[in-house]
């Protein structure tokens, strides 16, 4: 029971933290503007923010364990409910970059916090491995209902405003609040969590002294994932919209449609990735689902008319994101649970890396070579990783499918 009430915690953290995420994603920048900061100020802002994210994580990755994971979760929670308060006292550009890094300002729009790792290296310990996969399905399920709510929620600044008689910038204010009260909440559920999710590191490196087979599949699975994430820069969503626009001449409308069909389409798609990987498992289901959604993508770079772009750009979210659920849970499986944070956190950041610097070399094919570049590149090296991953681990399998 203890195992399953955790799990429940995890979820609700998880679900709380998206929804503050998606949020910020929508709200920071248009805040910032209200503040009267340009451009310049509000890419700075926002790169400042993922920084602190990365930095965060770095920290998880080699002390997460040392100091407690419950602890450190705490603190983390705290440490952005903070930055959400705090972003209403800062007047000055150094001041409001400080904040947002000390804070862990995701202005992404989807969680790329150190708390995921630590929460993927506990989520295993809270059920057995036959339910692990479906475990990583369900986390991921309502991490994408609670982005999409908090990108609804970012409509609040002008309820407020119209509500209470009052201005915008002050319908911000409260917003920041409603954010902040969000990020501490997720502590509130942390401080419940039982002993059983900790894992005491006995040794005094910063590194957990890693089994021979654990450090290579580390090293292998790392270059891979590189591979991957920096193919997944260059199918960033702000990209994908503007090559709509830009190739297709669809409207804001349409794209705001089809990107909200398309998170549903993830939804479902995390959930079919555990039925399906109990029948073929992990590492097909990885590979054998990513290539055809790469082929739909080079086939929406082609197609002539936007409402074939459409269908097919909606077939491949079905399929795209089958990986996500199996891959957390077979880096997971495939290492000791003493060395469970220090995967997941090299992971993250390998991953978190590939994501910062694809874009501008997106924007330079665009201009340069042709719109639709950007696609058929990152279609391209994904394809490359899937072929990779498969000659390389399909020998490896989990615990539940060795017999």
């Amino acid at each position: 029971m203890t195992a399953a009430a955790d799990r429940r915690r995890l979820y609700a953290a998880a679900f709380l933290r998206a929804v503050a995420t998606g949020l910020m994603g929508v709200l920071l920048g248009l805040y910032l503007a209200r503040r009267g900061f340009d451009t310049v100020a509000i890419g700075l802002v926002i790169g400042s923010g993922l920084s602190g994210a990365a930095a965060a994580t770095l920290l998880v990755t080699f002390f997460g364990d040392r100091l407690g994971r419950r602890v450190t979760l705490i603190m983390l929670a705290t440490l952005a409910a903070l930055g959400g308060v705090a972003l209403l006292a800062s007047e000055h550009l150094a001041a409001v970059c400080a904040v947002a890094f000390l804070g862990m300002v995701n202005g992404a729009g989807r969680d790329r916090a150190a708390a995921l790792a630590l929460e993927q290296a506990m989520l295993p310990a809270t059920t057995d491995d036959a339910g692990r996969t479906r475990a990583f399905a369900w986390y991921n399920v309502l991490q994408d209902a609670g982005h999409a709510l908090g990108g609804l929620a970012a409509a609040l600044p002008v309820v407020i405003a119209q509500l209470a008689g009052t201005t915008e910038l002050v319908g911000y204010g409260w917003t920041l609040g409603v954010y902040a009260t969000l990020c501490l909440a997720t502590g509130v559920l942390y401080l419940g969590l039982s002993p059983a999710i900790e894992v005491r590191p006995n040794h005094g490196d910063w590194i957990p002294p890693l089994a021979p087979e654990s450090r290579r599949v580390l090293r292998r699975i790392s270059g891979l994932f590189a591979v991957d994430s920096l193919a997944g820069g260059f199918l960033g969503t702000a990209l994908l919209s503007y090559f709509f626009f830009a190739r297709f001449g669809a409207g804001e409308a349409a794209i705001a449609t089809l990107f909200f069909l398309a998170r549903v389409a993830n939804g479902v798609s995390h959930l079919g990735a555990a039925w399906l990987a109990a029948r073929i498992g992990l590492i097909n289901t990885m590979v054998f689902t990513h290539i055809p959604s790469s082929l739909m993508l080079i086939a929406v770079a082609l197609v002539p008319e936007f409402w074939m772009a459409a269908a097919l750009f909606l077939t491949r979210e079905l399929l795209v994101e089958m990986d996500v659920p199996t891959r957390q849970s077979y880096v997971m499986a495939v290492v000791r649970p003493e060395e469970r944070t220090f995967a997941a956190g090299v992971t993250s950041l390998v991953r978190l890396g590939g994501w910062a610097v694809a874009p501008f070399a997106a924007g330079v094919l665009m201009q340069g070579v042709a719109l639709a570049t950007p696609l058929l590149v990152g279609a391209g090296m994904k394809i490359g990783y899937d072929l990779l991953l498969w000659r390389s681990f399909r020998a490896l399998r989990p615990p539940e499918e060795r017999t």
